[in-house]
């Protein structure tokens, strides 16, 4: 790793930065039409990036790990208190099929990218195989995947960071890409247009419009928070239990029960939803929880943009940063025509591409920021299933090219 000016183990100066930096790229966006154009999100995650690639900040440290552990899975449930279960039932059946069209352009890409580049990687099958598990679920798939191929610790770590990589610059694709006039002519954005037409009757920029000044109380602050934490408490602790009691002994049943019943985040965005529905009166009179949630997710675009670290790639990875992106340009071209072909809409092609790209939070990040409240919840649905077939197409894709 790269020296920094700022140590991983500088913890208070570097929550100050991130919460810090979460607030400014806020702030730009609200207060200049420019910043509104290219979204807080983005200056969040690309200044991260500037600062890791100077080396003033670190690209690890467990304060990161902390906005993984902590400050996402607090988000969510704060996100999902105005949620309608029988409009996310509908709206999930459409971003289901996307996703899976998409996920056929990982399968692609990975085939592609491992003939073009099995010359020149020792083992590569089993990179292959942990990145198709990942750009169609997660992290969780690639760190399973690793383990049932036996991938080689510095075949892992370099792996990671050009993924790391690749993702911090699709995001930045995905984010612009409703600013487009090419793709605002080609594809419907019914989710976009209500956000400008929103903005337009009020005079002011998309950002400040969408989130103009409402009354909160201490009373709203305290349920918000006190019920995120038991939400996410609850949760947590069913996915473990469940976890431990339902074996993954090679029973493909058992084990697809495991990975539903037993993934923290679907559990979470479970009990959420059915507690939201269940006790509507209490979590609609709760204000405030958008706004703090929506300012826990713009802490967590500035961690997304930590770990791009560019001398990193040059230095390690090089061959590996072109295969994601081969991986990663396929997956976008197959989900934009098919999209197109299908009449889907621009926003659900973007998140649906983004939820196997980078997983249930970061597309459901990217919903928030751009003010796309009732796609939250559907994404994170579908992403999140996303995690319990990455594993089994990882694995089935690892195994095939290992023949060659």
């Amino acid at each position: 790793m790269f020296y920094a000016i700022i140590q991983s183990d500088d913890t208070w100066i570097l929550w100050a930065f991130l919460a810090g930096w979460a607030g400014i790229s806020i702030y730009l966006e609200q207060k200049y039409e420019w910043a509104s154009k290219i979204s807080g999100a983005i200056i969040a995650l690309v200044g991260a990036m500037l600062l890791a690639n100077f080396n003033i900040i670190p690209t690890e440290s467990p304060v990161y790990d902390t906005v993984w552990s902590y400050v996402v899975p607090l988000a969510i449930p704060l996100l999902l208190f105005q949620s309608n279960i029988l409009k996310i039932w509908n709206e999930s059946g459409r971003l289901l099929i996307i996703f899976l069209i998409s996920s056929i352009g990982t399968v692609v890409g990975a085939i592609v990218g491992f003939f073009l580049l099995k010359d020149l990687i020792p083992e590569l099958y089993k990179v292959v195989a942990m990145m198709t598990g990942s750009y169609i679920g997660g992290s969780v798939n690639l760190a399973a995947l690793s383990a049932r191929f036996e991938t080689p610790g510095e075949l892992i770590s370099a792996t990671v960071v050009a993924d790391n990589l690749m993702m911090a610059l699709y995001f930045l694709v995905l984010m612009v890409i409703p600013t487009i006039a090419f793709f605002r002519k080609r594809f419907r954005a019914p989710h976009q247009e209500l956000v400008e037409q929103s903005s337009n009757k009020e005079n002011k920029n998309q950002a400040a419009s969408y989130w103009k000044g409402k009354e909160i109380s201490l009373q709203d602050i305290g349920l918000a928070v006190g019920s995120a934490f038991a939400l996410v408490a609850i949760s947590f602790k069913l996915a473990e239990i469940f976890d431990k009691l339902i074996p993954t002994d090679g029973n493909f049943i058992l084990t697809a029960l495991n990975g539903i019943f037993g993934d923290n985040y679907l559990m979470l965005t479970t009990i959420t939803l059915l507690s939201v529905t269940i006790f509507s009166r209490f979590f609609e009179k709760i204000r405030g929880a958008q706004e703090i949630g929506t300012y826990l997710i713009y802490i967590f675009f500035v961690v997304i943009g930590v770990p791009a670290s560019i001398p990193v790639i040059i230095q390690n990875a090089p061959l590996l940063f072109v295969l994601v992106f081969v991986m990663v340009a396929l997956n976008m071209f197959i989900s934009f025509l098919f999209g197109k072909l299908f009449k889907f809409n621009l926003e659900e092609i973007i998140l649906a591409s983004n939820a196997n790209i980078g997983g249930p939070t970061t597309a459901a990040a990217m919903a928030i920021s751009k003010g796309w409240s009732k796609l939250v919840a559907p994404v994170l649905i579908v992403g999140t299933l996303g995690y319990v077939i990455g594993n089994y197409i990882g694995a089935a894709i690892g195994v095939w090219l290992g023949l060659f």
